[in-house]
């Protein structure tokens, strides 16, 4: 009977120590994207910082409510790759589950 609930202990222990292992992995690739997405935030604010830049030197011949709804345009896209990126982790961890 001792021998029994010890193996069951022992067998306990391994499936907790396999589901660290497993969410270890998982934030390791959650730290990845997020450095990953810090450097593509840097990223796109230098852009935006340049652009704007440039267009203060040149307010007068651009169109700045045709360039506020290409960045409203931008935002949208940006929303939409996101979400779609959501959509497809999920559907990774649905699959990697089952």
């Amino acid at each position: 009977q001792n021998e029994k609930e010890l193996q069951d202990v022992v067998k306990q222990q391994e499936e907790k120590m396999l589901k660290l292992i497993d969410k270890s992995g998982e934030v390791m690739r959650l730290k990845a994207e997020v450095s990953e997405l810090k450097r593509l935030l840097q990223r796109a604010e230098t852009e935006a910082k340049v652009l704007w830049e440039e267009m203060r030197g040149k307010e007068h011949q651009v169109d700045t409510a045709y360039i506020q709804e290409r960045v409203m345009l931008r935002r949208e896209v940006d929303k939409l790759r996101l979400l779609l990126v959501e959509k497809e982790d999920e559907n990774m961890r649905l699959t990697d589950k089952y």
